[in-house]
């Protein structure tokens, strides 16, 4: 199957060549022709593997055809991260260039007064997170009357940062009469029982199994002392590993402090996590696109939504606490059919939480040994 199949209007063909796509993923294959004709979405698939199109795409497909309206926004998408909702916003914009649909971001760390302002002259689609998005409300410059289509990606992300009250206080607010996609890389009960309170017959759409990690990754374990942790980390991104490095941290001081030791080795280094502003979130992440820094250290949080083509490593510097996160974080490697590499960087007290991710992705991670900080 090729785009030109997928029965999308011409600008949005267009856009899709220019693009360079030829051929629509999985995802897009199979999510486009049924948001197109209009029933919901229930869609297991991780970021990497083309979602933002399979929903972009259709959705721009009906607003081209629907012509200008007026009356408030048509589209309402929620994104758990101010990342992934810049990233779904960059999306609409590139593919709706030769379409009249009017986007507006609402992200919390920035002034609200711009996004008001922005609102007030006319929009069609709406990406938000969940609190700014309520704030907005508050300040009475939004209403969601005319709400048609309703996007929630990422949903499981959604769950872990607390978000569930929000979700369901704006779904109060949309038109219960509406096409509902839906979108999650896990799918645990509380999600599926969200899904089942807001979806109506849903086709339920799944690219791959459920919690596996992708074959593309090359996972690796290395056991070290706590006490010696920095110093492996540092000879790996200094000997052994070439090219652009996402290392994840547990917590906000943790990124910060890892920050500064390789910035000690002479590494170009960034940090990425909830106590950045939205503008060192952003240049952060685009120099790190660019190649301007080489590391980028995140939280989990932070991390969600990033969305890098070419990126080789991922170096899990501390465990996670759930078996889904590691899943989430080894993602944002081996993407798009290229080959990536995880190393996780673990000590003897990190043995049970191991085992529980063993046990998800069902297969050993390789212990790496010999190496200088072993024992």
């Amino acid at each position: 199957m090729t785009f030109a199949d997928l029965s999308l209007c011409a600008p949005l063909q267009k856009a899709v060549q220019q693009a360079g796509y030829t051929q629509p993923t999985p995802i897009q294959e199979q999510a486009i022709p049924v948001v197109l004709s209009g029933r919901d979405v229930f869609g297991c698939a991780q970021t990497g593997t083309g979602k933002t199109a399979a929903f972009a795409l259709p959705i721009l497909n009906r607003l081209h055809a629907e012509g200008p309206q007026r009356g408030g926004p048509r589209v309402l998408i929620l994104a758990p991260t101010r990342e992934l909702a810049i990233q779904i916003d960059e999306s609409f914009r590139a593919y709706g260039a030769g379409i009249k649909a009017r986007t507006v971001v609402l992200l919390g760390g920035i002034s609200i007064r711009p996004q008001i302002e922005r609102i007030r002259r006319g929009v069609d689609i709406v990406i938000a997170t969940p609190g700014r998005l309520l704030d907005v409300i508050d300040h009475r410059a939004l209403r969601l009357d005319n709400v048609h289509t309703f996007v929630l990606d990422e949903a499981d992300r959604m769950l872990d940062m607390g978000f569930l009250p929000s979700i369901k206080q704006v779904v109060k607010l949309i038109p219960t009469e509406r096409h509902t996609l839906f979108f999650s890389a896990t799918l645990p009960k509380e999600i599926r029982s969200l899904a089942n309170s807001i979806l109506t017959d849903p086709v339920h759409i799944a690219v791959t199994p459920e919690n596996t990690t992708t074959e593309m990754v090359d996972q690796r374990l290395y056991y070290v002392e706590r006490d010696r942790k920095r110093a492996l980390l540092a000879h790996l991104v200094k000997e052994d590993l070439e090219g652009s490095i996402l290392v994840f941290t547990r917590t906000k001081r943790g990124a910060d402090r890892v920050t500064k030791d390789l910035m000690s080795a002479g590494l170009r280094v960034a940090a990425i996590h909830g106590d950045k502003s939205q503008m060192a979130r952003q240049r952060a992440l685009q120099d790190f696109k660019s190649g301007k820094t080489r590391v980028l250290v995140a939280t989990d949080i932070a991390a969600r939504g990033i969305d890098i083509a070419e990126l080789p490593y991922v170096v899990n510097y501390d465990v996670p606490e759930s078996p889904e996160t590691y899943v989430h974080r080894i993602g944002r490697t081996g993407r798009a059919g290229r080959a990536g590499v995880a190393l996780t960087i673990a000590t003897p007290e990190d043995r049970n939480p191991l085992r529980d991710i063993e046990k998800l992705i069902k297969m050993r991670i390789p212990t790496v040994r010999d190496h200088p900080f072993e024992g």
